[in-house]
């Protein structure tokens, strides 16, 4: 299991806001090429760099063009981050600099350089070269002529998480200082915290995040962080045509939107028995076409996994709290909805907290289990709190979750995150509320922990083939014939 020390991981740190296919493989390259040329661009010397070289290895290398990695590391070499960059400007300015044959360092801030930049030697791409500590590595290097100025190698662990190679060759985790009033890293300390404290777990984690963002409304950040997956369902409900990549794979969401909201009207008030199940795979879908096409979503706690969480919220929103609806159709959000918001994002990121600090969020580390698993299992432990489940049950609820996705690989098709991905997550969605309703017909008194469930996920990745994680040469990615 991983240990990152006495890092205070935030929701925030969960659920970023970032462009798709992949927070591993896109929003982490990214991440890393910005922390690269950010501090490149403090050195007095930074105007005479001659040349920069991007090396992806792993994961990254094997799957990065299906990934989107060049794409991201070259805009995140301009400067660009994840949650601002102009996703439509993306493909375009890729095109341009491999066309001019230029690059502007750190373009989008005030200090800036303008290079030679060849594509061909200077973005490259290791299919079979692995670096040590993780399978998404990455190294940067500048020069001044024929000298090296600066030489640095990242790994993005999973979620956009970011870390760096130390001197000592192991990653260099920088623990966060800020003291928190409840910690806790596993789901034995969560719920010991809630105990000694006659605390839930919403509470537990909103007193912890206000210590750790003195200066942010939190609960008007989590309904940002909502607003932002409930314009991608949006989104992806509105959007039509063939996925990129060569797959010639359809958008499904928007069709089965629109056969929903024409069997609501023409039924009225009588209520189909497949009504929350079809709402809950047409959500998943809208984020994860969003997602497969580029656009702007929510990690939660990775890309490829995004559609669960925000699919059960909207689940939470339709189906078990008061909701206004738009002329639209779609649920929308009225006050009295922000408190099932705030406590269902509270509880599912201190779930993910959990995993990202002891186990792993990551498909290249340990499978699909560790994207779509993880994701059921936070989406199932807030359905069980705002459902009204104490904190026994919710961690029940996470448990069960996780434990239904054991085994589970990462296979894409062609490298790319839609074949078996996009429809995952619908299954993903439907099993956390499974989860959920098997958690609150019981006391929370369970035979397997939620610790223990993490545990042998992460033991089972150990065990797993190289083949089946995030590297499109096993599984499916290879069973199927691509047209």
């Amino acid at each position: 299991m991983r240990q990152t020390g006495d890092v205070a991981v935030s929701v925030f740190d969960i659920f970023k806001i970032g462009i798709g296919p992949s927070s591993s493989h896109t929003v982490g390259p990214m991440r890393a090429a910005n922390v690269f040329v950010t501090d490149l661009a403090t050195d007095p010397r930074f105007d005479q760099v001659s040349r920069v070289r991007a090396e992806l290895f792993g994961s990254l290398g094997a799957t990065g063009h299906g990934h989107g990695s060049e794409s991201a590391v070259l805009l995140g070499l301009e400067g660009e981050e994840p949650a601002t960059v102009d996703t439509d400007r993306t493909p375009i300015r890729d095109a341009e600099i491999r066309s001019t044959k230029r690059i502007v360092l750190n373009a989008a801030h005030e200090v800036n350089h303008e290079i030679d930049f060849f594509d061909e030697s200077d973005l490259v791409l290791y299919r079979t070269k692995s670096l040590p500590f993780h399978p998404n590595g990455m190294t940067f290097t500048a020069w001044i002529g024929d000298e090296v100025l600066c030489e640095r190698t990242f790994y993005s662990i999973g979620g956009g998480f970011v870390v760096e190679h130390g001197e000592d060759n192991h990653p260099a985790i920088v623990a966060d200082s800020r003291a928190v009033p409840h910690p806790f890293r596993t789901g034995a300390e969560l719920l010991q915290q809630c105990s000694d404290n006659r605390m839930t777990i919403p509470e537990i984690t909103m007193a912890n995040e206000q210590a750790l963002n003195p200066q942010m409304d939190v609960a008007q950040e989590l309904l940002h962080i909502h607003d932002v997956m409930h314009s991608c369902i949006e989104a992806g409900c509105s959007h039509s045509g063939v996925l990129p990549g060569g797959l010639h794979v359809r958008r499904r969401a928007k069709r089965a939107y629109s056969d929903l909201v024409a069997r609501e009207k023409r039924i009225g008030t009588r209520q189909d028995p497949f009504d929350s199940m079809d709402w809950l795979t047409v959500w998943a879908l809208a984020v994860n076409e969003e997602n497969a096409a580029g656009g702007r979503l929510v990690t939660a706690p990775t890309n490829g996994a995004a559609g669960i969480v925000p699919s059960a919220l909207e689940f939470v929103l339709k189906f078990l709290e008061p909701h206004s609806d738009t002329d639209s159709g779609t649920p929308g959000v009225d006050q009295g909805d922000d408190d099932a918001i705030i406590d269902f994002l509270l509880v599912a990121g201190a779930i993910g907290a959990i995993y990202q600090q002891s186990a792993s969020i990551s498909g290249a580390e340990v499978g699909c289990q560790g994207e779509v698993g993880v994701a059921c299992s936070m989406a199932a432990a807030g359905l069980a709190q705002v459902m009204g489940g104490n904190p026994a049950q919710v961690c029940n609820a996470a448990e069960i979750g996780l434990e239904h996705h054991l085994g589970l690989t990462c296979d894409p098709v062609g490298g790319l995150v839609q074949i078996p991905c996009i429809e995952r997550n619908a299954v993903g969605a439907i099993k956390a509320v499974t989860a959920a309703r098997l958690a609150m017909t019981g006391d929370g008194q369970q035979i397997v922990s939620l610790d223990q469930v993490m545990r042998t996920m992460v033991e089972t990745g150990r065990d797993m083939k190289d083949k089946y994680k995030e590297t499109a040469r096993g599984g499916l990615a290879v069973n199927i014939v691509e047209c």
